[in-house]
């Protein structure tokens, strides 16, 4: 693929979002038709009597795009709307590559908890290897694009247009194309393509109307099947899904879209979801395909955020290089009274799930950074762990080995290559090094200013003293590298936020 785009396009680009930064504060969207499922956010553990920690990988930043639109157009997300890993995970981080020869790298830090400084926060982070233009192979892809009735919206067909416009600009003669549209039925609009055949692909894009009801269940079969035809073996085989998520004709049952969609990811053909709109958007529906067909889950809310999905992390977004990762942590007694996860909570899995085969969890593409942030309390702490009910025969030992060391956590991460059915597995290990948070790295701080925003747009019962001036001030201390201004945006957002809650006390 070509990472280059042209200046026509990049100020394309800006313009649009400019256009989208400053709308009129009148134009709010309507959401009453929006669907978003219902988070029961973590609590802590306690060490003893739960020891471990399991969960799924989650590289989605589709919550945090999302809750951006809201706040641009002058309002606060809806609750549910949020997800503190999605908003951690849309920023990189500088984690080093592998240096051996597996696809993933562990790093680790601690340091003072910025919101509860009694506490600790305990940073895990994942780098997925980088590929070379020799083992990016072609990729077969096939855009199965909504264009029914619900999709003619400038913030939805228009924007899609453009997002897709300049996805065709990174493929060359190795890559295939197909596009399936589909309103009242599917229907082939481009057979399978060579991707240097730009124009004629484009041709097909430009043409696009949005008219009828959705037949999304069939545009789904139909889309598969092509994919199947033109399967790259040891490439990248792909649907790639555009919509606003209303499926209403066809296979309309989430559950049997979900079995369709998992039988055609064991076959090697995986799934990226992309939404748009406002006023109808089903989040939760879009989600659930993606986990499902191990792919991504993005939201595009403007022409930049296209940008970042389908050309800056084109490679990450679109190459798997590890599947069905899972991160087991083991907490140490003696050092950690009880601990938090933050967010993850719909990628939780059973403990025993961790070296089950056949339980599916989440992908790491190429290059791609996975965060995952836990909130500790030390194990002399004066605070009351919550425990279990107190059990009669069974009582809880420390190894003797628990003391005699300095390691706070250990955790292991198991994961298939894109191609293999069998996991592998990497361990790391954490030792206790408590440090204030002025102390720790700009990522650190940086993604706990994140989680920290969105555990205050939640009114997460766990955000402590989190306030808004606090986050700014700590995300603009940390802000570091930053290539494409994603973290400036953030703190743009933060500083937008809390104009709109200074308002709302004017009020």
């Amino acid at each position: 693929m070509r990472y280059l785009i042209t200046g026509l396009l990049f100020a394309v680009a800006i313009l649009s979002s400019c256009h989208h930064a400053y709308q009129h504060p009148g134009t709010q969207p309507d959401i009453r038709d929006e669907e978003y499922a219902e988070v029961k956010e973590n609590g802590f553990n306690d060490v003893l009597t739960a020891p471990l920690s399991t969960f799924s990988v989650d590289i989605d930043g589709a919550s945090y795009a999302n809750a951006r639109r809201f706040i641009m157009d002058d309002q606060l997300p809806t609750k549910d709307a949020i997800r503190p890993e999605e908003f951690v995970n849309y920023f990189d981080y500088d984690y080093a590559a592998p240096e051996d020869e597996t696809p993933l790298a562990i790093h680790m830090e601690m340091a003072e908890c910025p919101w509860n400084s009694e506490n600790q926060l305990v940073q895990i982070g994942l780098r997925g290897k980088y590929l070379s233009e020799e083992e990016a192979k072609g990729s077969n892809l096939v855009f199965l694009l909504d264009v029914s009735g619900s999709m003619n919206a400038p913030n939805k067909l228009p924007l899609l247009k453009n997002a897709f416009r300049l996805l065709v600009q990174q493929l060359d003669k190795q890559d295939r194309v197909a596009i399936v549209v589909y309103s009242g039925k599917a229907g082939t609009a481009l057979k399978s393509t060579s991707g240097d055949k730009k124009e004629k692909i484009l041709k097909v894009i430009d043409g696009l109307r949005a008219v009828g009801s959705t037949a999304g269940g069939e545009g789904i079969q139909r889309a598969y099947r092509i994919a199947e035809k033109h399967f790259i073996e040891g490439g990248n085989n792909r649907v790639i899904l555009a919509t606003d998520g209303d499926f209403n004709v066809g296979i309309s049952s989430p559950e049997k879209l979900v079995e369709l969609i998992e039988e055609k990811r064991d076959s090697g053909i995986f799934l990226t979801v992309l939404g748009f709109g406002t006023g109808n958007y089903k989040d939760y529906r879009l989600q659930e395909l993606a986990d499902h067909g191990n792919g991504h889950h993005a939201y595009i809310d403007n022409l930049l955020e296209a940008k970042k999905v389908l050309v800056n992390e084109v490679t990450s977004t679109l190459f798997t290089i590890a599947k069905d990762v899972k991160i087991q942590v083991e907490f140490n007694p003696t050092k950690v009274k009880s601990y938090r996860l933050i967010g993850y909570e719909n990628r939780l899995l059973e403990d025993e799930d961790f070296e089950d085969d056949e339980k599916d969890a989440g992908e790491i593409g190429a290059g791609h950074a996975v965060t995952a942030l836990y909130e500790v309390v030390p194990a002399n702490s004066d605070e009351i762990a919550p425990t279990k009910s107190k059990l009669k025969y069974t009582e809880t030992r420390i190894r003797d080995s628990a003391f005699s060391t300095a390691d706070l956590l250990t955790v292991r991460v198991r994961y298939k290559e894109p191609h293999e059915s069998e996991s592998k597995e990497k361990i790391a290990t954490l030792r206790e090094n408590s440090r204030p948070i002025e102390e720790a790295s700009n990522d650190l701080r940086f993604a706990s200013a994140v989680a920290e925003f969105a555990m205050v747009l939640r009114s997460s019962e766990y955000r402590g003293n989190a306030n808004l001036k606090d986050i700014f001030v700590l995300a603009k201390s940390s802000i570091g590298e930053d290539p494409f201004g994603y973290r400036a945006e953030f703190i743009r957002l933060v500083d937008r936020v809390r104009t709109l809650e200074l308002l709302s006390e004017i009020e």
